[in-house]
């Protein structure tokens, strides 16, 4: 909902003093050294809340539709109908759905704005046509889709897994501005950096420099792009049991960490996503697998692992995870151990 800044021009969290400090870190650059600033917000995330101007900034009626829970979980990994059934918001009205999502998208909007800041800053010290800027975000969220709200850490919705990149290089650098619709990895980033700073990796790494992409040359990056997630039985290091959201009902996270704890289902079990264009393939370890068209199905409701009609495209997921997991599995340090 709307938060209250009282008299304040801001309302004073974590992220407005990290941009902040960004501002004035920029403004006190003296050029002795290249500047790199890694500037990690928490917006928009779990609590939904802003404060104004942006809380009213966003026009309920305008909302896109939400994808709608499916009329049974059939198909889909245990989890989602578990975290449904503990979040227990069947009852809320599309009224109420709309609020949740505008604050959201409110949020977002702060984050632009502070953007802004960041962007009027560089401009105002005469490093802004110098500077490589990329804008991007580790995973999305549920806000209402399939009736669930926050996220989860082995399934890989596109709400969830298909986040926003925004990237400005520096001038002199080719560039086509657009929106682009190539399939790009997170782990493409620092190839990209790499690649505007001249830099050898000194480490075998994966990611693809996305120069080209930038500069138009083309928009066929990558054939598939992948995720992974879970964990095996067992792994109590990976049930997050250090959260106290996971120790009581009353919790923010308890919907999921609570399941995330437990052996006795396969709630949080290991699995891997391998993405084209039009398909969806999602390894699981413990459960049924899932594959989707997202050509007919974009809302991914209809799993089809088991349509013959589709056993050929099935054969041909699997093979191109297992080729992503026989291409990324072990690499070899460039230096030899000197203790042997």
């Amino acid at each position: 909902g709307r938060l209250d800044k009282g008299d304040e021009p801001i309302y004073c969290d974590h992220d407005w003093a990290n941009v902040l400090g960004a501002i004035d870190a920029i403004r006190n650059y003296d050029g002795d050294k290249p500047l790199c600033l890694y500037l990690c917000l928490s917006y928009p995330h779990p609590p939904y809340g802003v404060e104004e101007p942006f809380h009213s900034a966003i026009d309920r009626s305008a909302l896109p539709p939400r994808r709608p829970a499916p009329e049974s979980w059939e198909g889909k990994p245990a989890i989602l109908k578990g975290i449904a059934e503990r979040q227990r918001l069947q009852g809320w009205t599309e009224d109420r759905w709309a609020e949740l999502r505008a604050t959201y998208r409110g949020m977002c909007s702060r984050v632009d704005h502070q953007l802004g800041l960041i962007v009027q800053a560089l401009k105002e010290k005469g490093l802004y046509d110098d500077t490589a800027l990329f804008v991007f975000s580790d995973h999305g969220d549920f806000t209402g889709d399939y009736g669930l709200v926050e996220k989860t850490q082995n399934t890989f919705e596109d709400c969830l897994t298909r986040v926003p990149l925004v990237l400005k290089p520096p001038e002199g650098v080719p560039v086509q501005p657009r929106v682009s619709d190539a399939l790009v990895e997170l782990i493409d980033l620092p190839a990209t950096v790499f690649d505007l700073a001249g830099i050898e990796a000194p480490h075998t790494h994966f990611g693809k420099s996305l120069l080209p992409v930038v500069a138009g040359e083309r928009d066929d990056h990558r054939d598939a792009v992948f995720c992974e997630g879970g964990r095996l039985k067992g792994e109590r290091h990976a049930m997050e049991l250090e959260a106290k959201s996971e120790q009581t009902p009353q919790g923010l996270y308890w919907p999921r960490l609570s399941l995330q704890s437990r052996d006795d289902g396969p709630y949080h079990g290991k699995a891997a996503m391998c993405r084209t264009a039009r398909f969806k393939y999602v390894r699981r370890l413990y459960e049924s697998d899932e594959l989707y068209d997202l050509e007919r199905d974009p809302q991914e409701l209809h799993n089809v692992v088991d349509d013959a009609a589709y056993s050929e495209v099935l054969a041909q997921m699997r093979e191109r995870l297992l080729t992503w997991f026989l291409e990324t599995a072990d690499v070899v340090p460039f230096q030899p151990d000197r203790r042997f």
